[in-house]
């Protein structure tokens, strides 16, 4: 998700959660698959595709931190799942020995620029050092980075310590609920949605998916994990048809339009969400 509402075990393999759903042919529905199954192949050479762009990266980061450079490392979408050639970001974690400076980000992200002009503007970068003390690292993508990152290189695996749940929960009731929110009540009252706020309008949507089930559950995962999720737990108050839809939507890759007249649904799923908050401020 966005840096807006997001913070941020090694695998052996790239996530493909997104992959689990099996059409099966329809004769009287072929078209119909057959753009299913062209948009799912294009999918995979998509992810592909941002993968081979993040490795290629590598060489970069070592030639520029040396042997500072303990590991970097696929999070996000590309490791746990939920990849979209339109909506995702190509989201690489560095952990180093004391951290990154701001003209070896910005001569990196030149670079990448440079090497890819589809996959460069998309680069997201968590940085910390071996301590998870400085640099760009939320807590959330901490979870991330414990549960489903993917090394590119490695020199030494540092694992830091796993956020409770109490400590997510305060984490999301900050910053990231607050500039969610915000945005939420701003297309609420939207008279039309310019396409330059499409990825940023489908992720509103979809973050009181989101939201919820880190709130819950303390964990990271993917939109498709979040509306299963939902799916199964349905929080009082929360629509989760509206979330459905849009994740639906991030699938099948078109513009969010047709999504447009659910915007009015926004203001009741910010107090839904906040009704989370009130529950554990009753508590503590």
């Amino acid at each position: 998700m966005a840096a807006w509402f997001r913070s941020a075990r090694l695998s052996g393999g790239i996530g493909s959660h997104h992959l689990r759903r099996r059409f099966q042919p329809n004769p009287s529905k072929g078209a119909h698959v057959a753009v299913i199954s062209m948009h799912r192949t294009t999918e995979k050479f998509a992810q592909a595709s941002a993968v081979d762009f993040a490795r290629r990266i590598v060489p970069f980061w070592q030639a520029a931190l040396g042997s500072e450079m303990l590991g970097a490392y696929l999070i996000g979408s590309l490791a746990h799942g939920g990849f979209s050639r339109r909506y995702s970001e190509v989201d690489m974690a560095l952990v180093t020995e004391a951290g990154v400076s701001a003209q070896t980000l910005d001569r990196v992200r030149s670079e990448a620029a440079a090497l890819s002009a589809d996959w460069g503007p998309k680069l997201s970068v968590f940085w910390t050092d071996r301590q998870f003390c400085l640099g760009r690292f939320p807590l959330l993508d901490r979870i991330d980075y414990i549960d489903h990152a993917v090394a590119l290189i490695e020199r030494e695996h540092v694992r830091p310590v796993r956020p409770t749940l109490e400590e997510i929960q305060r984490y999301l009731a900050g910053a990231p609920f607050a500039n969610w929110a915000n945005l939420a009540r701003r297309f609420a009252t939207a008279e039309t949605l310019e396409p330059k706020d499409h990825k940023a309008y489908l992720r509103t949507l979809l973050y009181p998916g989101r939201f919820c089930y880190s709130w819950m559950t303390g964990r990271m995962g993917s939109n498709d994990d979040a509306v299963a999720f939902l799916g199964k737990t349905r929080p009082p108050q929360l629509d989760v048809n509206v979330i459905t839809r849009a994740l639906q939507c991030r699938r099948a890759d078109p513009d969010p339009d047709f999504l447009f007249p659910a915007r009015t649904t926004l203001p009741s799923q910010v107090d839904a969400c906040a009704a989370l908050l009130a529950r554990m401020a009753a508590l503590s």
